[in-house]
C-alpha cells in the first residue's frame, strides 16, 4: 500500500500545498494555533526534543500514549492500523516519538472518536492526531503543536453527474451536498458555498461514499489527499470537481491536539521543528501524499 495515493492517482509526487480537515460546523479555520506566541516557532527550534519530555508529562511512565479515530482512513493510515507506521499521520507521529526520545514499542495507541477529541476536560492521550484542523474556538479549551500539515477542501462526484459538470463554488449551490459530522468540509459547504438545499450529514466518511454511490447526494466534500485516494482506489467513475480555500483567504493547517495546559505542546513542537529544518516532514510528504497541481481551484 505505500505510496498507494501517489501511483494510484498518476500525480507527480512532492510536497503539498493545500489539504482539508477537520473542525466543528461552527468553527472558522486559521492558519497556526491563536494562543501560541509569534516566537512559538523559534522557541521551539531552541529545544533538543530528545532532552524535552519528563515522566510528570505523560499519562504513563516512559509511554506516549497516542490517540486517533477508527477507523483510520487512508492516507493518513494504512489498513486501519495506525501501530504499523504506514500513512502520513502514523509516520509522522512515530517520527515525533523517536525525535522525543521514544521507541517504537514505547508509543501506544488508543482510539479516540473524532468529535469528541476536541471536548473540553481531561484526556485519555498525551497527544491525538487525525486531521484535526486548529481553529480559534477549538484552541479555547485543547491546545494544538505547530501545524505539521496545510489543507484545502475538495469535491468528490461520479463523472457523468450534475456534481462533475460543476465549475465554481456558484455552481455547487444548487446541489445536493454532503461532508462527516464535525468537519471542516461541513463547514465549508454551511458557510462558503451555502447551498439552497441543506446539506447531508454523514456519521463518517464511509457513510458519505455510500451516499454519493447512492445517488443520495450529487458530490461530497472531503480533504484533498483523501478526495485523491476515493477517487482513485475506492470509488469507480469518480472525479475530483475541484478544491478551495476558506473563505477568509487563511491557510487553514493540521495540528497534534493535547489537554488544555499540556507541557508536552513545547515538546512536540521543537520534533516538529527539527523535521522541517531537515526536510524529513517533507520526504513524509513526499512519501505518503501526492501533488495537487493538477486539481482546479474553484472561486
Amino acid at each position: 500500500m505505500r505510496r498507494t495515493l501517489a501511483s494510484a492517482a498518476v500525480l507527480a509526487l512532492g510536497t503539498l500545498t493545500a489539504l482539508t480537515a477537520c473542525a466543528p460546523v461552527d468553527e472558522e479555520p486559521t492558519a497556526s494555533d491563536p494562543g501560541s506566541s509569534p516566537s512559538a516557532t523559534e522557541d521551539a527550534a531552541a529545544q533538543d526534543p530528545a532532552e524535552c519530555v519528563t515522566d510528570d508529562m505523560l499519562l504513563e511512565s516512559g509511554v506516549l500514549t497516542v490517540g486517533t479515530d477508527s477507523p483510520a482512513y487512508e492516507p493518513w493510515f494504512v489498513d486501519n492500523d495506525p501501530t504499523n507506521g504506514e500513512g502520513y499521520e502514523s509516520a509522522v507521529a512515530y517520527e515525533v516519538a523517536d525525535r522525543l526520545g521514544f521507541s517504537e514499542d514505547q508509543v501506544t495507541w488508543v482510539t479516540v472518536p473524532f468529535n469528541t477529541s476536541f471536548a473540553p476536560g481531561q484526556k485519555d492521550f498525551d497527544l491525538d492526531i487525525n486531521q484535526i484542523s486548529i481553529t480559534p474556538q477549538r484552541a479555547e479549551v485543547v491546545d494544538f503543536s505547530e501545524g505539521y500539515y496545510q489543507a484545502a477542501q475538495a469535491v468528490i462526484a461520479l463523472e457523468g453527474t450534475a456534481g462533475a459538470e460543476a465549475t465554481s463554488l456558484e455552481d455547487l449551490a444548487g446541489l445536493r451536498l454532503g461532508a462527516q459530522t464535525g468537519t471542516t468540509s461541513l463547514t465549508a459547504i454551511r458557510d462558503v458555498i451555502q447551498p439552497e438545499e441543506d446539506p447531508a450529514v454523514f456519521q463518517n466518511t464511509n457513510a458519505a461514499k455510500q451516499a454519493l454511490v447512492n445517488d443520495q447526494v450529487d458530490a461530497i466534500l472531503a480533504d484533498l489527499p483523501t478526495a485523491f485516494y476515493i477517487s482513485a482506489v475506492e470509488i469507480e467513475d469518480s472525479v475530483i470537481v475541484g478544491q478551495f480555500q476558506p473563505a477568509t483567504g487563511e491557510q487553514e493547517e493540521f495540528g497534534m491536539l493535547f489537554e488544555k495546559g499540556s507541557p508536552l505542546v513545547a515538546c512536540v513542537d521543537a520534533a516538529l521543528a527539527a523535521m522541517r529544518e531537515d526536510g524529513t516532514l517533507e520526504d513524509i510528504e513526499t512519501e505518503w501524499l501526492s501533488d495537487v497541481v493538477d486539481v482546479p481551484e474553484l472561486q
